[in-house]
């Protein structure tokens, strides 16, 4: 384990129990909404905070939901994509129109017999991890009117990486809040694969 790693929460007032729960339990930094101001801006306070970490940052939303050990396996993730934004979290519903590609990729990650898929965008804000120096020019470039996974990966050039067996799943619980597309959120918010311990990953 070379990567040195912190852990932020991005949580909602309306779910304060549970942010606190997985702060505690991750022994993370707590960023609480307490007023809406939205998704969009407190991802940004957590990105501003962790620009000046010298440890790179797991940010995870409160209704994420880690498998066992994962405190440890985003470690082997961190050391082998140091230049990428890594996204633990890989779901289904959410963006609609991306499902199919995300499906034709984990297919061709069988066949090839890879661990991850690389995408040209971080397509959910539930638990991503972005490399310090990107951080200021994501932060330069921010839009607020986006929601937060699109301000993260609009001005970024490289590839986000997600891992075929996603290290979280997500809660799926009520929305919170009104996303800016406007769009309602009825689809099933899960993830795709979700990494259980019984898969192996190549030496």
């Amino acid at each position: 384990m070379d990567a040195q790693i912190k852990f932020a929460i991005v949580g909602h007032h309306s779910r304060k129990y549970v942010a606190e729960k997985l702060a505690v339990k991750l022994d993370a930094m707590l960023f609480m909404d307490d007023e809406n101001h939205g998704s969009n801006w407190n991802h940004r306070r957590v990105l501003e905070w962790s620009a000046v970490q010298k440890e790179r940052v797991i940010v995870l939303e409160d209704d994420a939901l880690p498998v066992r050990g994962f405190e440890y396996l985003v470690y082997h993730w961190i050391d082998r994509f140091p230049d990428n934004i890594v996204s633990f979290y890989l779901g289904t519903g959410r963006p609609p129109h991306k499902q199919l590609e995300m499906a034709m990729r984990l297919i061709d990650a069988d066949k090839q017999r890879l661990d991850y898929i690389m995408l040209p965008h971080l397509f959910h804000g539930v638990c991503y991890s972005v490399p310090n120096h990107y951080l200021p020019r994501i932060l330069e470039n921010w839009d607020e009117r986006k929601g937060a996974d699109s301000a993260i990966t609009d001005k970024y050039k490289g590839r986000v990486i997600y891992p075929v067996y996603s290290l979280v799943d997500h809660a799926d619980l009520p929305v919170v809040e009104v996303h800016p597309d406007g769009h309602p959120r009825r689809e099933r918010r899960k993830a795709w694969r979700l990494f259980t311990g019984g898969e192996r990953w190549p030496d």
